[in-house]
C-alpha cells in the first residue's frame, strides 16, 4: 500500500525546516520526501491543501487508568483521544492501581494496549515496588518485558540510598529513569505556588524552591551514578540554572514541561477552579515566561501533555481537596500552537520538543520526516480557530482547563505506520 501526500507544508524538526512538498509513504515507512513538481504514482493520493504535515507527536508521561480505574480512562478511549490530537505514540505512566511494578502487570498493559489502542503505546514501569520508595523493582526483567523507562511518578523516592542503588542498577542496564522534581516535605499538602495569590485565596502553597532543591539532589545522584535521567517537568525559573549546569557538565540529563505550565499561570485558578489544579501547581507569569524561553532555546527538551484523567467526583470538590491533574491528549497541539501564534517558537522547533526529542530520548526512529522513518504523521491546520467544548472530548474523563477557551489549530488526520487512525463521522 502506497500513499502520496501532496501540496503539504512539511514540518521537519530534524532539519529545522518548513517547506512545500510531497511525501511518499510505502510499507508503513516514509519512502521519499519530494520537493519538485514531478510526483510518483501511488495507490492513494491525499491533497493536504497547503496545510501542515509533521511527524506524529510522542507524548511522554500519559496516564491511562488501566489497571484499576478504567472508569477514568481506558486504552481504547485514550487511544481515540490521542489519534484526535495528533499523538501517534503514548508513553504511559505506571501510577495505576496496582502500580506497574512486575513483568506480569506490564505484560497485561502491553496486551491491552495492543488490543484496544489505535496508536502506539510504550509503557514505563515503577522504579520501586508499589511506588513506595523502599525497594527497587526488577528493572532488568521489566526492561526485557517492554518498559521504556522507570519512574515512581509523583511519589518522590525520599531514601537517597535506595534511589542511588536504583540509579546505579538502571545505569548498568542503560535504562532511563524519570524523576518528579518536587521536594516532598515542602510540597506535602500544598495545592498552589506560594506567594501573594496563595495568601489572598487562603490556600496552602509550596515555594518554587521545592523544585530547585529536588532537582539539585537528583543531579548530584546522576553525577554519582552516571544514570540516564529525565526530569518530568521543569516549571520554575529557579530550577533552570541547575539544569544548565548539569548539561554543561556533560551529564546524561534531559527535561520536560507540560503544555499547561507553558500556557497558563497561577492566576487562572481564579475563584478556586479545580480543573486548574495540577501537580506541580501552576506557577507565576515570570516562571511561565522563563519556561517558554527555555523550551525555545532547547534547554527544556520535551513538551508533553501530562495527561491525567480524573472523574467528576474527584474534581467537583473544594479546591484544596480536589484531585490534581488535567487531560491533555486532544488539547496538547492546539494549546502548544498558542506559543507559535505568539511568535515565541517556530513550528520545526515546536515539533522538535513534541516529537523528535522524546523519540531520541527513548531510542525511537519516530519524530522525523526522512526516508526510512516510520510513517507516523499528523496533518493539521495551525490557523483554524475553534472554541473548545469539553463535552466533545474523546477521553472518558473531561477535566480540562481549556473548556470554553478559544484555540487555534485543528488536527485533520493522523496516521500510524502509514495507516489512518482518524475517526470518520
Amino acid at each position: 500500500m502506497s500513499t502520496l501526500f501532496t501540496n503539504a507544508r512539511l514540518i521537519d524538526p530534524e532539519a529545522g525546516t518548513e517547506r512545500r512538498g510531497a511525501l511518499l509513504v510505502e510499507g508503513g515507512h516514509v519512502k521519499a520526501v519530494i520537493e519538485g513538481t514531478e510526483l510518483p504514482e501511488a495507490r492513494e493520493v491525499i491533497d493536504c491543501r497547503g496545510k501542515c504535515l509533521a511527524p506524529g507527536i510522542v507524548d511522554l508521561g500519559v496516564k491511562v487508568s488501566e489497571p484499576g480505574e478504567r472508569h477514568k480512562e481506558s486504552f481504547a478511549s485514550a487511544g481515540r483521544a490521542a489519534a484526535a490530537g495528533g499523538v501517534t505514540t503514548m508513553v504511559t505512566r505506571p501510577d495505576t492501581s496496582p502500580a506497574i511494578d512486575t513483568p506480569e502487570t506490564l505484560e497485561f498493559v502491553v496486551r491491552r494496549a495492543r488490543e484496544d489502542s489505535p496508536v502506539r503505546v510504550l509503557p514505563m514501569a515503577a522504579l520501586t515496588k508499589g511506588r513506595e520508595g523502599r525497594e527497587m523493582t526488577e528493572i532488568g526483567f521489566l526492561k526485557d518485558a517492554g518498559a521504556v523507562a522507570f519512574t515512581d511518578c509523583d511519589r518522590v523516592v525520599t531514601d537517597t540510598k535506595v534511589y542511588s542503588r536504583a540509579l546505579t542498577y538502571a545505569h548498568s542496564l542503560g535504562a532511563l529513569v524519570m524523576g518528579h522534581v518536587q521536594e516532598p516535605g515542602l510540597s506535602n499538602g500544598a495545592c498552589v505556588t506560594s506567594g501573594k495569590f496563595a495568601s489572598l485565596r487562603g490556600l496552602p502553597g509550596v515555594s518554587p524552591m521545592a523544585e530547585r532543591m529536588a532537582l539539585d539532589r537528583d543531579i548530584a545522584l546522576v553525577e554519582m551514578t552516571g544514570a540516564r535521567y529525565h526530569a518530568d517537568q521543569i516549571t520554575t525559573a529557579r530550577a533552570l540554572p541547575a539544569l544548565t549546569r548539569a548539561k554543561t557538565n556533560g551529564l546524561d540529563i534531559t527535561a520536560g514541561v507540560s503544555v499547561h505550565h507553558l500556557t497558563l499561570n497561577e492566576l487562572d485558578v481564579a475563584d478556586y477552579r479545580s480543573f486548574f489544579k495540577l501537580k506541580p501547581p501552576l506557577r507565576s507569569e515570570e516562571d511561565r515566561e522563563a519556561a517558554v524561553e527555555a523550551l525555545a532555546s532547547g534547554l527544556i527538551d520535551v513538551l508533553c501533555s501530562m495527561h491525567t484523567p480524573q472523574d467528576e467526583e474527584s474534581k467537583r470538590l473544594p479546591f484544596e481537596e480536589a484531585a490534581s491533574g488535567a487531560v491533555g491528549l486532544e488539547t496538547l497541539l492546539p494549546a502548544a500552537l498558542r506559543l507559535y501564534h505568539a511568535e515565541r517558537i517556530d513550528l520545526p522547533a515546536l515539533f522538535r520538543a513534541l516529537s523528535l526529542n522524546p523519540s531520541k530520548r527513548l531510542g525511537l526512529e519516530t519524530g522525523r520526516l526522512a526516508a526510512g522513518a516510520p510513517a507516523d504523521l499528523v496533518w493539521f491546520d495551525p490557523d483554524a480557530p475553534f472554541v473548545l467544548d469539553r463535552a466533545t472530548l474523546r477521553s472518558k474523563s473531561r477535566n480540562t482547563p481549556f473548556d470554553g477557551a478559544r484555540l487555534q489549530g485543528r488536527v485533520l488526520g493522523t496516521w500510524v505506520a502509514g495507516r489512518s487512525v482518524t475517526e470518520t463521522a
